[in-house]
């Protein structure tokens, strides 16, 4: 069985997959790479079989109509054969410093018959234009250089927040708890980091600047005009992450705290693009996207509104968007998301 596989999802991805894909064939034969072509009409695929053709045993292209981001990493939870599972967006890459030491991680788990259900590592926002990189690290919140259970997680801080990047899981618990991402959906990369959590139970936090995200095409999804006009993916996103809230009493309390921190965030970027898109259509859409959270769960909306992302992004009148607005520009200069 191979330590890790890494599903790489890809649609019109051939001006950049070949440096995410050089960086991942560094792992060697302990890994497979999946190169989940989505119905691509550039030259992805001939890049993907390409790599095939270079790294057998280790590299698969496997071909798909499309179906979005969310389908293709379901294909590749379906093909993996590899103990735990990593996704590196095409356009992503991988330290190599820090690779060797993930891998040297999870074959030691491997080694001892540990079993370690989310293997966490620190990402680092790339983008264009910047020298330097922000890093989004865990420390304070996650015990360092050993196996934890939820219990012993501390309160994360407004920047810290798991994303996709951040997680390597175990492949069987992907499969155990039923993760379907939704086809033609975008922004499901929070689905990913959000729904499985309360089926982890062992955690490894490996500090280390793994994951290299990049930020900066004008067609990125995170980028800013592309999410004021997907609006209505992201509230269905918001809509499917609430869905699974109500089933997250029994989860420990450290775990609940979390996943309504991150879900606040995501809330509140949902209603920051609301305000940014600057229409009376958007504005009333933000106002009835928290009613209807108060309408469905009104104790969840009390915890909510609590808390100060939700509170800055619901001041009232055109002044208060104002000062919501110039607290999102403050933050993404000196994060540099988006």
């Amino acid at each position: 069985m191979k330590t890790l596989s890494i599903v790489v999802p890809c649609y019109n991805s051939a001006d950049y997959v070949r440096r995410c894909l050089d960086s991942l064939v560094m792992g060697g034969a302990d890994v497979e790479i999946l190169v989940i072509n989505d119905g691509s009409t550039d030259h992805t695929g001939l890049i993907a079989e390409e790599y095939q053709a270079r790294f057998p045993g280790m590299v698969r292209a496997i071909h798909k109509p499309n179906g979005g981001h969310g389908s293709a990493i379901n294909t590749g939870i379906d093909e993996a054969i590899g103990r735990h599972i990593k996704i590196v967006d095409s356009d992503d890459w991988v330290d190599a410093e820090a690779y060797s030491a993930v891998l040297r991680a999870l074959k030691g788990f491997a080694s001892t018959g540990t079993e370690i259900d989310a293997l966490l590592s620190n990402f680092v926002y790339e983008k264009a234009g910047r020298r330097t990189g922000h890093v989004v690290r865990y420390r304070g919140a996650l015990p360092r250089g050993r196996v934890f259970g939820w219990h012993e997680v501390g309160r994360f801080r407004p920047t810290q927040y798991i994303l996709m990047h951040s997680l390597i899981y175990r492949s069987e618990l992907l499969r155990e708890c039923g993760l379907r991402l939704p086809e033609h959906t975008f922004y499901v990369d929070n689905l990913y980091a959000f729904v499985p959590l309360p089926h982890v139970k062992t955690l490894f936090y490996l500090d280390v600047d793994f994951y290299r995200y990049f930020i900066g095409r004008d067609d990125q999804s995170v980028n800013e005009n592309v999410m004021m006009r997907r609006l209505d993916q992201q509230i269905k996103v918001n809509q499917l992450m609430q869905e699974h809230l109500p089933a997250i009493g029994g989860v420990p309390l450290q775990l609940n705290s979390y996943l309504l921190h991150y879900f606040s965030i995501i809330c509140g970027v949902t209603s920051m693009m609301l305000i940014r898109s600057g229409t009376p259509e958007s504005f009333a859409a933000r106002d009835a996207f928290w009613s209807s959270l108060r309408t469905e769960q009104p104790r969840l909306h009390r915890r909510m509104r609590r808390r100060p992302v939700a509170q800055i992004t619901n001041l009232p009148g055109r002044a208060g968007r104002g000062v919501s607005v110039f607290a999102y520009l403050l933050m993404r200069r000196v994060v540099g998301f988006n």
